[in-house]
């Protein structure tokens, strides 16, 4: 939608007016508005408290009020853009409501009698904590900067790592009101040029009043599945995963107010990688990779297997049939993973809210309070607990925290499905599972490649963590102009 356009007019006085109402001066303790005089004229300053550089600002004034009438002849505009605001970022706006909305994002305005444009002057800082290693993408080695709330911060550590003169970052503005920065960030050179232009197009079609959750309110607009639980985009707080993705021909979507990245397009298999694999050496990484890929499967599968088992013990040949409960519990087996499961998820819920100091004693409130006394007087088995354990650890070992949400209501549904219709819900669950999966799309992508469709190349890529030299050729899945690396 576009926006609604006032040209400056003509009347110094009339467009200070105009400004201090868009801007609700008198309303809003934090929008400063400053009447000053400088070489013979009256200007005009908007700016936000906490958000404009008290030293820069005040240097530039200090410099104006030296300012002799003569000094602005014959053209004030060029003389002040060009030569006494020593400045870097300077622009200059004919449009009054957007030198207002400007404002509200950070920069001063300086309206100055006689010129018939604002002159914006961009010396904006934004409170800001210091590039920390991100919680949930440790790695043993390697760097420890992350991605922070701040957009400019975010582009300069991606250029930090990407010196490449193809390197683009778009600027767009997203929300009729909140009116949210955000960074399309791609190489030029290497990404699908149709890729980057039709997430350009779905962005900018984004019409709503603002982007409260930042990365997660964009992501239910381009995603188009809004029931589906499985993320279609990879989130990241790494700036060398960040440029690792850039190399491959990944476009990337950076948006203020978030430490997340957003990585577009991504299939399932991204999501299970993880940059410790590549932090190892490339045995080491390849054994922590394929350890990963059966600790995940082992949280969908594990416990409705074992359920179809212990309630059909039929199935079990003679060297294993000790699989099973020996002591059933106080309620039936079915009840008590999903009272479990339930319990698993309060803890975690609780874990997010409470400080870190007493993350301690809960857990051992879980442990031993809870758990071993549920036991003991007989309400779950000891064999319910170890297997929901080994599955709690395969979907703490999901690198990404989106799929392993999806994962688990994955195992709620085989689990049902399995009490209910036994050996026949089990199999045609699973095979319900993979066809949602292998239907399912992702920006134009496949989502299950490089396996539906099979592609050799890149499915030995995907499930083995090939040495960093062997990999010469970028996924063809993204269809790069520039294939070969």
């Amino acid at each position: 939608m576009e926006k609604e356009k006032q040209p400056v007019f003509s009347s110094y006085a009339k467009n200070v007016s105009y400004m201090k109402e868009r801007l609700a001066v008198e309303k809003s303790f934090d929008v400063i508005h400053l009447d000053l005089e400088y070489a013979g004229r009256n200007m005009a300053l908007f700016l936000i408290d906490g958000f404009a550089k008290d030293e820069i600002l005040h240097y530039i004034m200090k410099l104006l009020a030296d300012l002799e009438p003569e000094q602005l002849e014959p053209d004030p505009l060029e003389k002040l853009f060009k030569t006494y605001i020593p400045y870097i970022e300077v622009d200059h706006v004919k449009d009054l409501n957007q030198a207002s909305d400007l404002v509200l994002g950070g920069p001063a305005a300086l309206v100055v009698e006689g010129i018939d444009e604002v002159i914006m002057i961009d010396a904006r800082t934004y409170p800001v904590r210091s590039p920390d290693e991100p919680d949930l993408e440790r790695v043993t080695r390697g760097p420890r900067d992350g991605f922070v709330e701040t957009i400019v911060f975010n582009t300069a550590l991606t250029r930090r790592r990407v010196r490449d003169r193809s390197l683009r970052m778009e600027y767009l503005q997203i929300g009729r009101r909140s009116m949210t920065d955000v960074a399309v960030c791609y190489l030029e050179d290497i990404a699908d040029q149709d890729r980057v232009e039709d997430l350009k197009g779905v962005l900018q079609d984004i019409d709503t009043d603002g982007l409260p959750m930042a990365e997660k309110t964009v992501e239910e607009f381009i995603s188009g599945r809004h029931w589906n639980p499985y993320p279609t985009v990879r989130y990241t707080e790494r700036p060398d995963t960040a440029a690792s993705h850039l190399y491959e021909g990944h476009v990337l979507v950076i948006i203020d107010g978030s430490p997340s990245v957003m990585i577009t397009p991504a299939t399932f298999w991204h999501h299970l990688q993880h940059a410790e694999e590549y932090r190892q050496k490339p045995v080491i990484g390849a054994y922590l990779r394929f350890v990963r890929y059966i600790a995940v499967f082992a949280s969908i599968l594990l416990l409705p297997l074992y359920y179809l088992l212990s309630t059909n013990p039929d199935f079990l040949p003679a060297n294993i049939s000790f699989i099973g409960p020996n002591e059933e519990g106080a309620l039936p087996l079915l009840l008590q993973f999903f009272l479990a499961e339930l319990g698993i998820d309060m803890l975690r819920m609780a874990a997010v809210h409470i400080p870190s100091s007493l993350a301690t004693a809960l857990g051992l409130v879980a442990a031993i309070m809870i758990g071993q006394v549920a036991v003991e007087v007989g309400l779950f088995s000891n064999e319910v607990i170890l297997y929901l354990a080994i599955a709690a650890i395969g979907t703490y070992a999901t690198p990404s925290y989106e799929l392993s949400l999806a994962n688990r209501l994955v195992r709620l549904f085989l689990l049902a499905v399995t009490g209910i219709f036994g050996a026949i819900g089990y199999v045609v669950g699973i095979t319900f599972w993979l066809l949602y999966l292998i239907r399912m799309s992702a920006f134009q992508t496949a989502y299950f490649w490089p396996l539906i469709p099979f592609s050799y190349r890149a499915f030995r890529g995907m499930f083995i963590r090939s040495p960093v030299p062997l990999k010469n050729r970028r996924p063809v899945f993204l269809n790069p102009q520039d294939p070969d690396r």
